[in-house]
C-alpha cells in the first residue's frame, strides 16, 4: 500500500472509530432501549447531537473507503479495516471503563496480525 492509500485508509478507520464513539455516547444518553420507549427513543436519535455526529462521522468513513477502494483491492482494503475493532476496544477501555479480558487481547492480536500480512508487500 501506498502513502496515499494509507492515508485514506487511516481516515476511514478513525472516522469510522470516532462514529462508534459519538454513537456509544449518544446511545448512553437516550438509556436503554425497551418495548414500552423504542419508538421515543427513535425519535430522539434525530436531536441527539452525539449521534447525529456519529452518523456524520461513518458517512464521512465511508468516503474516505470508496476512495480508497478506487485504489487498492478489496481484498486488502476489506481486512485492512478491521484495525478499527483494536481501536474500539482501546475507546470502550479508556472513555467507556470496558473491561478487555485476556482473550480479547489475544483476539486483538490476531486482528493487527491478520492486518500486517494482508498489507504485507514483498
Amino acid at each position: 500500500m501506498l502513502f496515499q492509500e494509507m492515508i485514506l485508509l487511516l481516515v476511514s478507520v478513525v472516522a469510522g472509530v470516532t462514529g462508534q464513539f459519538l454513537l456509544k455516547a449518544g446511545a448512553l444518553k437516550l438509556g436503554q432501549t425497551t418495548i414500552n420507549n423504542a419508538l421515543g427513543h427513535i425519535i430522539h436519535i434525530v436531536v441527539t447531537p452525539e449521534l447525529m455526529l456519529g452518523l456524520a462521522c461513518y458517512a464521512f468513513g465511508s468516503i474516505a473507503y470508496i476512495l480508497l477502494l478506487t485504489r487498492v483491492d478489496l481484498s486488502v482494503a476489506g481486512p485492512s479495516v478491521a484495525l478499527s475493532y483494536v481501536l474500539s476496544v482501546l475507546i470502550g477501555f479508556f472513555y467507556f471503563n470496558e473491561a478487555i479480558p485476556v482473550s480479547r487481547l489475544v483476539g486483538l492480536g490476531c486482528i493487527v496480525c491478520g492486518v500486517l500480512l494482508v498489507v504485507w508487500q514483498k
